[in-house]
């Protein structure tokens, strides 16, 4: 192999070398190609490096010589970085072939192979030589032909053809010791060490080539083995399969898995570790990290182990005065500040998540701050209801930790429950608060409100409770149903009845109704196939009820107003989720509520529901319940809601608002500033009546443009009505004052931190007498619900992992089947 060929010679990668120009000098071409060379040689080797290429580029190095005259590059050789011995580089596989495989390199030693990996050939006896023998190597190996083997193994036949050519070793090559024969009829359970070792051991008759090959006896050796066994019996195979280990780390040191781990990246990745234990707060378990699996995750990574003390003791508490520290000069930066209070409503029986045993839950105290930022306060455990005067106490305590004696820091409050009293009463004890009642609690007692109030929701409770009774309860209409299930969806379940206790309180509750509903309606084409059933036609004989609910499945009008009682609860469930994702503010209130009227009518017109003018009273009622002058008032004064008139001017939408509104905004400015102000603000909100806001500042403020993620139109700057007020509109002073406190107040306490029910347990168990138990509790909550905060992650893990089972179809789709064919059956 001459170093000239390296100039021509086409790299692995199909490059070829290019000629020289006529006024280039020799030298220069020479170095010309050899750049080239050397760069598709390099570009050969990293892909190889990263799994793309031959194995050998991971112990050869191309190399660029010099020519110590010129000092321009004459030649490419390859390194081995084994032994770094030099060779051309025009044959990469064949340099491989003869100095690593054939042995030639002192340092190369192919991989032992483990003893499950010998070929199961019951007619071979394999013997091991000593540790210090040589490689197995004999010039008496004969072959038909020229081809190189592709094994690893440092040896010609042990295994890599077929086992069709027979090694005989010189006897000068190594001393054999006597041969040691396995019984593979008597190790067929496992080994401590290696399974795989005593599975092949119960297979084949092997022993350990520890030289790096394998011997294998001629054909004439086809007699039964002999039942010799290793001294130390089925014990001997773990002890032997390390034994091969040890030899394998020995002979080849370069094989290691990697450089390890610098204490730097090794603090960085535990830390990492540690908050995802704290911000699953209770998802994952600490007694998890003790997990024998999960210890050897970290050794295989090169992580030492940690353990649930260290990672609940003192990490917690850095971790905690950490987030802590953050919070509070967050804080401190805000001239202002909202409460925002979750969690006083309890959950519903039925509603299926919230408590933990014994019915404890979690209220949460979360700081809006003008930037339409949160900070995570505290967290205050609960057992079951709690009167008004306790939540009024702990809102006031939070907002006197929070502000020190500068109380007037904290705008309002807003909560899901006590607005008739802990928040009234706090109102007019302070002058300057407006507390709000959470608008996703609005909407969702909506339900329970049509649910007590409508024929329409009755009706069909009752004749869901009497479907699911029948069907679940009656022996033969069951198995039917079943079989049915089976043949349109591939599996079957029962229809979810409520419990008995559920049954006999359900006026007070609608959410177990709700899923039996679906429940019927997922399984529809199932229930109307039961009428045409043998078992069913001779059932509906005798029982009445089998005749009613063969009625039932034929009346259309009886899909009809399930689909109606459906789609309505549906409506309001997901503008309320929808409130809990955006999270709106108090100027958004009267345009949400207007949009729900609109969304109702059409509803009442799609499903043709004689009782449209009660749903309408219904949502009036509730409206009045949460109603609060603040909506009316921020809806004036955010610029986001300025309307263009016809003379070009963006003037606050007052023609939107009815005359007890328009005193409402009239009382609660005057309210918000001293009584010196009182005469100076409505004067204000007249000019602002009738001037508005810039056209070019009111459009900047209005400007929208869409979320990449959910493809929504958004507000470009969510925080510009406020700007607006602070920078441009200077001249409204004490109007102003009102409308910066006021436009940035969240409607909503949803859509920041949600326990899980992992949590509450943890809780439940500890009970309040555990001091230590109950303050890592209350770190573990902080630090978690700081964190989903900052990054603005609103859902819920449960939520998450139960989107992963929904149905690829769309619910519609079923609906609309289901209600085409009622009809035809």
């Amino acid at each position: 192999m001459s170093t000239g060929n390296a100039a021509t010679t086409t790299a692995e990668g199909g490059m070829e070398g290019s000629g020289t120009a006529g006024t280039v000098s020799a030298e220069d071409a020479a170095a010309k190609v050899a750049h080239k060379r050397y760069g598709g040689l390099m570009t050969v080797r990293n892909k190889a490096i990263k799994g793309k290429g031959a194995w050998y580029w991971a112990h050869l190095e191309p190399l660029l010589v010099h020519n110590p005259d010129t000092g321009l590059p004459k030649a490419v050789k390859l390194k081995c970085c084994l032994c770094d011995t030099l060779f051309s580089a025009s044959n990469p596989s064949r340099t491989a072939s003869e100095h690593l495989k054939r042995g030639t390199c002192p340092n190369f030693a192919s991989t032992p192979r483990p003893i499950c990996a010998v070929s199961p050939n019951t007619n071979a006896i394999i013997a091991p030589p000593p540790l210090d023998s040589p490689t197995l190597s004999s010039p008496h190996t004969h072959h038909n032909h020229r081809k190189r083997s592709s094994s690893g193994g440092g040896g010609g036949g042990g295994g890599g053809g077929g086992g069709t050519s027979t090694v005989v070793p010189s006897p000068s090559s190594y001393h054999a010791s006597p041969l040691v024969i396995i019984d593979p009829s008597r190790y067929c359970t496992e080994v401590g060490y290696s399974s795989a070792a005593a599975v092949s051991a119960s297979s084949t008759a092997v022993t350990v080539a520890t030289g790096g090959a394998v011997g294998m006896m001629g054909p004439h050796r086809h007699h039964q083995p002999q039942h010799l066994v290793l001294s130390g019996g089925k014990e001997d195979l773990g002890a032997l399969a390390m034994l091969e280990d040890s030899v394998k780390r020995l002979k080849s040191p370069k094989a290691s898995p990697g450089p390890a781990l610098s204490k730097t990246q090794i603090d960085c990745a535990l830390d990492y570790l540690t908050d995802w234990v704290y911000e699953s707060c209770g998802s994952v378990s600490f007694s998890s990290l003790e997990h024998p699996k999960f210890k050897l995750f970290l050794t295989q990574v090169g992580l030492p182990g940690i353990s649930r003390r260290e990672i609940c003791g003192s990490r917690l508490d850095a971790k905690y005065d950490e987030a802590k520290t953050e919070a509070e000069a967050r804080i401190r930066d805000a001239m202002f500040f909202q409460i925002s209070s979750d969690g006083w409503k309890l959950p519903s029986r039925g509603g299926g998540g919230g408590g933990g045993g014994g019915g404890e839950s979690l209220v949460n105290l979360t700081v809006n701050l003008p930037n339409r930022t949160s900070v995570y306060r505290r967290a205050v455990f609960i057992g079951g209801q709690v009167p008004s005067k306790y939540a009024e106490e702990v809102l006031w305590e939070t907002i006197a930790e929070t502000c020190g004696n500068s109380v007037q820091q904290c705008v309002g409050i807003v909560a899901d429950r006590f607005k008739n009293k802990a928040l009234r009463n706090l109102e007019s004890q302070n002058h300057w608060m407006v507390n709000l009642s959470c608008q996703c609690q609005g909407f969702n007692s909506l339900i329970k409100d049509f649910y007590r109030e409508l024929a329409l929701f009755k009706n069909v409770a009752e004749n869901c409770l009497k479907l699911g009774n029948f069907v679940n309860h009656k022996s033969q209409i069951r198995n039917s149903f079943c079989k049915y299930q089976l043949r349109e969806d591939g599996h079957s379940w029962l229809l979810r009845l409520p419990h008995h206790r559920e049954q006999e309180e359900i006026s007070s509750c609608f959410e177990p109704v709700h899923v039996l509903i679906e429940d019927i309606l997922s399984s529809a084409r199932a229930l109307q196939s039961i009428p045409l059933d043998e078992s069913y036609k001779i059932a509906a004989m005798e029982d009445q009820d089998a005749r009613d609910f063969g009625e039932m499945m034929r009346d259309a009008g009886f899909w009809n107003d399930l689909e109606a009682v459906h789609s309505l609860v549906k409506l309001v469930k997901e503008m309320a989720h929808e409130m809990e994702s955006e999270r709106p503010l108090v100027g958004e209130c009267l345009p949400l509520w207007e949009e729900l009227r609109s969304r109702v009518r059409d509803w009442c017109a799609k499903f043709h529901v004689s009782e449209g003018g009660l749903v309408e009273k219904v949502i009036e009622r509730r409206f009045k319940k949460n109603y609060h002058p603040a909506w009316a008032a921020a809806y004036i004064l955010d610029p986001l809601y300025l309307i263009r008139d016809t003379s070009g001017k963006y003037l606050p939408p007052f023609k939107h608002l009815t005359h007890q509104q328009e005193k409402d905004v009239d009382k609660l400015i005057t309210r918000l500033v001293s009584r010196e102000e009182a005469h100076i603000a409505l004067m204000e909100l007249m000019k602002w009546r009738t001037e508005g806001l810039d056209p070019v500042y009111a459009q900047a403020v209005q400007l929208k443009q869409r979320d990449p993620i959910t493809g929504k139109m958004r507000i470009a700057n969510p925080q510009s009505s406020r700007l607006v007020w602070e920078t441009y509109l200077t001249e409204f002073k004490s109007l102003g004052k009102v409308a910066v406190r006021l436009i940035f107040l969240h409607a909503t306490s949803r859509g920041g931190f949600k326990s899980n029910l992992s949590l509450l347990r943890w809780v439940h168990m500890l009970g309040h007498s555990s001091r230590v138990g109950v303050d890592r509790a209350q770190k573990l909550i902080f630090i978690a619900a700081q964190s989903k905060l900052e990054r603005r992650d609103f859902s819920n893990d449960d939520d998450k992992d139960a989107e992963l089972f929904t149905l690829p179809n769309g619910e519609d789709d079923v609906l609309n089947e289901v209600f085409v064919d009622a009809a035809s059956i």
